[in-house]
C-alpha cells in the first residue's frame, strides 16, 4: 500500500499525509491534521467567524512559508469568504470558518499557523480583545518575562479590567484583554500603546515599547502594534511553523510560574493537555462584559 494515499481526518480528505512537514522532528501531514482534530474543540472558539490570516508551508516548515489573508476558492467548500474593505480602498474576500471541517480543510491546504482577528466577521471594525506581545531581546531570562506578563496584568486590574495569557510557541507570551465591542480599532490601538508606555514608565531599564532593534539590548519589547485594523496574533492551541513544532499554549495565571519557555509545549505535549483539560483555560472569558476605558 502507497505509504501516501489520502486518509481521512474528521470527515476531510488528507493528502499526502506522510509528507514529512517538520524535518527536524519526523512529524507529518497527516499527524498535523491528526493535532488539529484533537483540539479543535479548544481552538475553535478562538477561531469561528473571525477574519484570519494563515501561514502554509507547502513544502514544510524549512522551506517557503507565506501568509495569506485572502479567500480561495481551492481552499475548500467550508473556507468561507468576507468581504472586508481595504486599507487602500476598494474590498476583498477575506477568509473566515464556521466549524471543524473547515478547519481541517484549511490544514489539508498545508496550513499550519492560524492567526485571527481581534473582531468578529459580522462587525470587522469593531475590535473585541487586544493582545500585547511580550517580545524579549536575546538573554533576557525568562523569568523576567514571566514578570512583565504579571506586571501588565496587574497594570489591568488596577483598572478593573480582566487579562489572560498565552505562551507564544515562540520566545514570549502574550497577554490578551478582552472586552465589549464598541471601541474603534484606533481607540483599541491607543489604549494598547498607553498600557505599553506605562510599563516602559515604570521600568525604563527592563521595557520598551517601541521596534527599534537598536534600542532593545537586553530588554522586553511590549509589542502593542498588532492591534490595527487587519494586524492578527497567533491563536490558542495553533502550531508555529518552528523547530520543534511548538504550540501557542493558553494558560491559567497559576500556571505561569511552571512553564519554562514560550516554546515549553512542543505538539505532543499539547496533546496530551488537550485530553486531560477539564476546562479551558480561559474559562469565563466568553462571559466577561468588561469594557475599554475611554481615552
Amino acid at each position: 500500500m502507497s505509504t501516501d494515499k489520502p486518509i481521512d481526518v474528521a470527515g476531510v480528505r488528507i493528502s499526502h499525509p506522510s509528507r514529512v512537514v517538520y524535518p527536524d522532528d519526523g512529524i507529518t501531514k497527516g499527524e498535523v491534521a491528526a493535532y488539529y482534530a484533537a483540539v479543535a474543540d479548544w481552538i475553535l472558539p478562538e477561531l469561528v467567524n473571525r477574519p484570519l490570516s494563515m501561514v502554509r508551508c507547502p513544502g514544510g516548515t524549512d522551506s517557503a512559508c507565506f501568509f495569506q489573508k485572502h479567500h480561495a476558492a481551492k481552499l475548500g467548500s467550508s473556507v468561507r469568504p468576507i468581504p472586508i474593505e481595504e486599507k487602500e480602498g476598494g474590498e476583498d474576500d477575506y477568509v473566515y470558518i464556521r466549524d471543524r471541517k473547515g478547519l481541517l480543510q484549511l490544514v489539508q491546504m498545508n496550513t499550519i499557523e492560524f492567526h485571527p482577528w481581534g473582531a468578529r466577521v459580522d462587525k470587522p471594525d469593531s475590535p473585541d480583545r487586544i493582545v500585547l506581545d511580550l517580545d524579549p531581546a536575546p538573554g533576557v531570562a525568562w523569568t523576567a518575562v514571566v514578570e512583565a506578563a504579571r506586571g501588565i496584568r496587574e497594570l489591568l486590574e488596577g483598572m478593573e479590567l480582566a487579562s489572560f495569557v498565552r505562551t507564544s510557541g515562540g520566545k514570549g507570551l502574550h497577554v490578551v484583554l478582552p472586552f465589549r465591542r464598541g471601541p474603534s480599532w484606533q481607540a483599541a490601538k491607543d489604549f494598547c500603546e498607553s498600557v505599553a508606555d506605562a510599563m516602559v514608565a515604570r521600568s525604563p531599564e527592563r521595557y520598551i515599547a517601541t521596534a527599534s532593534k537598536a534600542q532593545r539590548e537586553g530588554k522586553i519589547f511590549i509589542d502593542w502594534l498588532r492591534n490595527a485594523r487587519g494586524a492578527t496574533s497567533v491563536c490558542n492551541w495553533s502550531l508555529r511553523a518552528r523547530d520543534g513544532a511548538p504550540v501557542a499554549m493558553p494558560l491559567r495565571w497559576e500556571e505561569l510560574g511552571k512553564v519554562e519557555g514560550g516554546a515549553a509545549f512542543g505538539m505532543p505535549v499539547a496533546l496530551e493537555r488537550a485530553a486531560g483539560l477539564k476546562a479551558d483555560p480561559w474559562e469565563g472569558m466568553a462571559k466577561l462584559q468588561q469594557r475599554l476605558p475611554r481615552g
